[in-house]
C-alpha cells in the first residue's frame, strides 16, 4: 500500500472538521458495512468496540481521530480494494482497522467492549446508526 495513502488514513489527524465529517460518515455507514462483512473479519467484537470507543466524547482526541479515519476507510465502499470483490474487498480495510486498533488498544476501555457485547447479543440495539 502507498506510504502517503497509510499516512492519510492513519496519521493523527489534528483538524477538527475533518473529524467531524469522518465522525459523520462512520456513524451513516458503520453498521450497514459491518452487516457485510461481519463474517469475514476474526476480530468482530474489536471492531464494535473500536466504533464505541471512537465515538466516546472522553476518548482522547489522537485516538478518536485515529479510530475515525480507519472506520472512516472501512465504510467507503470504494477504496485500496473495493469492498464488493468477492472474497478479497475487506481484506484492505481488516488491514487498516488491524493496525489502528494495535496503535490504540490500550485507550480502549472495558465499557467500550461492554457496548460490543451489548450490540452484538442483541442487533436491534444498535439504534445509535446515525
Amino acid at each position: 500500500m502507498d506510504k502517503v495513502l497509510i499516512g492519510e488514513i492513519l496519521g493523527p489527524e489534528t483538524d477538527e472538521e475533518k473529524t467531524a465529517q469522518r465522525e459523520e460518515r462512520v456513524r451513516n455507514g458503520f453498521w450497514r458495512t459491518f452487516a457485510k462483512a461481519a463474517r469475514r473479519i476474526p476480530f468482530v467484537e474489536d471492531l464494535v468496540a473500536a466504533y464505541y470507543c471512537a465515538l466516546d466524547p472522553e476518548t482522547p482526541h489522537r485516538t478518536r481521530a485515529i479510530l475515525l479515519a480507519a472506520l472512516a476507510y472501512f465504510v467507503l465502499p470504494t477504496d485500496f480494494v473495493p469492498d464488493f470483490i468477492a472474497g478479497f474487498g475487506f481484506t484492505d480495510d481488516m488491514a487498516v482497522l488491524a493496525a489502528a486498533l494495535s496503535a490504540v488498544r490500550n485507550r480502549m476501555k472495558p465499557v467500550h467492549y461492554e457496548a460490543a457485547k451489548r450490540a452484538l447479543a442483541d442487533p436491534d440495539a444498535q439504534k445509535d446508526k446515525g
